[in-house]
């Protein structure tokens, strides 16, 4: 029997955990009121997968969820224990009752103005979704020729475990953003690299403000509210120098290779002859919004992306994607699940009544 709900919100990272947040705060209760769906085996989010050796200390910082900071963690634990256990304590603090493991496969129309929520455990009728599924499950593969005739291993971000695995080995990292650089840094100890870019990286001189971040949201929204596909705030912003990554370049460590034209058996090539021999090629080139499950609903425009007002998806108010675009740092994830629950509640009030503020 098909369960109903006012809201369902898909994701149960920063986003999905800020929105349930605000919904509990409006007056939605679990369970009748709304409902988190995640895909994942426990509390973490995309942050649960992230590689042992990424310390807290290393990441850019996680901003507190609403109503409990962080708080005190040793910045030498990986990160992906830390958030893991934050987000589950955060859960069982607001009692937002996560169902999981949940996945999604299809949002589509169904009677009476309801969406019908499609999932690996039934489906649920809801009046409104907030979409917070971030990108981790959706990495980006470029095509080069010759690809599926490389002889060693390749692999993407999402994949990485360890330098350890890549001891004694011949690495090419593909990529000009933050991982790619993170990851050099951490191979360089163990293994030969080549590190293979499309544009010439580069180092903007900190320290990262308030205004320069801002800027690069405001680039990130203009694409979204022309219904683009949003690319990252991370990339808006550039690569933030450090004396870590200047003593990299020093070292020869960041030395930097135009993009090869192929791919052979044992490694890469350009046309101008140069050829590279390489064990692995790990795959450093982002991601892209997990929104495939909304594809029966027909919110993608021309230009590839949603377009967004907000958070608000302008082709159906019912659909709020939060941690997409301008939102999709972890403080902009915050102010996105506020944003998205009260114009939810606007909607559904002009409906019929909701329950009084908690």
């Amino acid at each position: 029997m098909d369960a109903r709900v006012d809201v369902v919100v898909v994701g149960a990272g920063q986003a999905g955990l800020s929105s349930g947040y605000f919904l509990r705060r409006a007056g939605f209760e679990p369970g009748a009121g709304f409902v988190v769906l995640d895909r994942g085996d426990g509390p973490g989010g995309a942050w649960r997968e992230r590689w042992r050796s990424l310390t807290l200390g290393e990441v850019h910082g996680i901003y507190g969820l609403p109503g409990m900071e962080l708080g005190g963690a040793d910045p030498a634990r990986p990160a992906a224990e830390v958030v893991a256990g934050y987000f589950g304590r955060y859960e069982r603090e607001f009692g937002l009752d996560v169902r999981r493991p949940v996945a999604v496969g299809a949002v589509r129309e169904a009677d009476d103005g309801l969406l019908a929520v499609e999932t690996s455990r039934g489906r649920w009728l809801a009046r409104a979704l907030i979409n917070a599924t971030g990108t981790w499950t959706r990495p980006f593969w470029p095509h080069y020729p010759g690809r599926e005739s490389f002889r060693g291993r390749q692999l993407h971000t999402a994949d990485y475990r360890g330098a350890e695995e890549f001891a004694g080995r011949r690495v090419v990292v593909v990529g000009g953003g933050t991982s790619a650089l993170g990851l050099l840094l951490e191979l360089a100890g163990v293994a030969e690299t080549t590190w293979v870019t499309r544009r010439p990286p580069v180092f903007e001189e900190g320290p990262f403000t308030p205004e320069w971040g801002r800027a690069a949201v405001a680039r990130v929204d203009e694409r979204v509210r022309a219904g683009l596909p949003p690319g990252s705030v991370v990339s808006a912003t550039g690569l933030v120098d450090t004396p870590r990554l200047r003593a990299a370049r020093e070292r020869g460590v960041l030395d930097r290779l135009p993009m090869f034209d192929r791919i052979t058996p044992d490694g890469v090539a350009w046309d101008d002859g140069r050829r590279v021999a390489a064990d692995a090629i790990l795959w450093c080139t982002g991601f892209r919004p997990a929104v495939d499950h909304l594809a029966p609903l027909r919110l993608r425009e021309p230009g590839g992306g949603i377009r967004v007002d907000g958070t608000r998806a302008v082709a159906d108010p019912r659909i709020h994607l939060v941690g997409y675009g301008p939102s999709a740092s972890t403080i902009g994830a915050n102010r996105a699940g506020r944003a998205a629950v009260r114009e939810i509640r606007a909607l559904l009030e002009s409906r019929r009544p909701l329950p009084a503020t908690a």
